[in-house]
């Protein structure tokens, strides 16, 4: 059964008259009546009766009729819904990004504008590593990365030909260890002789590690660390972190209420803090409204950008 019959017997049940109805309905007088034939047959009994002048609905036809509005005006509703919907998600942008700036950052430079973009995290990309992001981004399974990216130049660096980025913001990351009772680091970078320290790190393909190590090449007299654990996310350092199983270099921001509590220490001065860029990238060539109108705004500056540390008196 088509809906197009529904709908023909509703023309139908209106004008009581096969011709009228079937020119309402755009087609010919013998296709209109082989439809409500065909129609019949399907419902196993006759819903009109053709002996009077003009046409009437048997009672089986006055039930069928109620149906034929109810199911046409749903099926309407729904397409209207589903119209909508499309429009709605045609008009959202994906955005691919690790989990620590998807909680940190993202709330807070969203908060900055008066008309936020239309963003929708691929939480499918939380755990991935840095190439796969711009592979993602290249095969248009998101629209936007928003990823930490080296200030300074590093070797290996993945493949972003073709794309083009804007840089939000700035993020340090820093040593963290857990504090012994006197409060000193219990893994300390300062040490004369820390001999081999016990090292929670990230994974060796991700572009932090990439920008901690080639950070750690330019320091004199580095120590050499014992790798226990590689981890894509800094929640999951940040956790092994304060059970005191090694050190970590995490983004400020995610600790920052762990070091004003006390319950984490930095494990070094400034000279081991690894600045970092954080990325917009997009594919070049994208024409998408919504993804043209934030770029826009990125580039003539009336967007939100957000310092390194937001207490940090640096202007944005």
């Amino acid at each position: 059964m088509e809906l197009r019959w529904l709908e023909d017997f509703i023309a139908l049940a209106r004008t009581r008259h096969f011709s009228r109805a079937a020119d309402e309905q755009n087609v010919t007088q013998p296709t209109f009546s082989r439809r409500i034939k065909l129609l019949e047959e399907e419902m196993g009994t006759t819903l009109i009766n053709r002996q009077t002048l003009p046409l009437s609905l048997t009672p089986a036809g006055e039930e069928f009729l109620g149906l034929c509005q109810e199911v046409t005006r749903r099926v309407a509703a729904t397409r209207q819904r589903l119209v909508h919907l499309a429009e709605e998600q045609a008009g959202q942008l994906r955005l691919a990004a690790p989990q620590s700036l998807l909680a940190k950052f993202l709330p807070q430079w969203l908060a900055g504008w008066a008309s936020p973009p239309p963003l929708t995290p691929y939480l499918r990309a939380t755990s991935w590593l840095a190439s796969d992001f711009f592979e993602a981004l290249a095969r248009e399974e998101c629209d936007l990365v928003l990823c930490y990216w080296p200030q300074g130049a590093c070797p290996l660096m993945p493949e972003s030909e073709g794309l083009e980025h804007r840089c939000l913001g700035t993020e340090r990351m820093i040593p963290i260890s857990l504090p012994e009772a006197d409060g000193r680091p219990r893994f300390n970078l300062e040490a004369r002789s820390c001999g081999t320290l016990p090292l929670i790190a990230y994974h060796p393909r991700g572009l932090i590690d990439l920008a901690l190590r080639s950070h750690l090449e330019h320091l004199p007299a580095a120590p050499h660390f014992q790798v226990l654990h590689e981890s894509i996310q800094s929640g999951n350092i940040r956790e092994l972190v304060g059970l005191g199983y090694g050190l970590g270099w995490l983004p400020e921001r995610t600790v920052r209420g762990d070091l004003v509590a006390g319950r984490l220490v930095r494990a070094g001065d400034t000279r081991w803090e690894v600045p970092l860029e954080i990325r917009l990238y997009r594919r070049r060539g994208h024409t998408q409204p919504a993804l043209e109108a934030l770029w826009e705004a990125l580039s003539n500056g009336t967007a939100q950008r957000y310092p390194m540390s937001i207490s940090s008196t640096e202007p944005p």
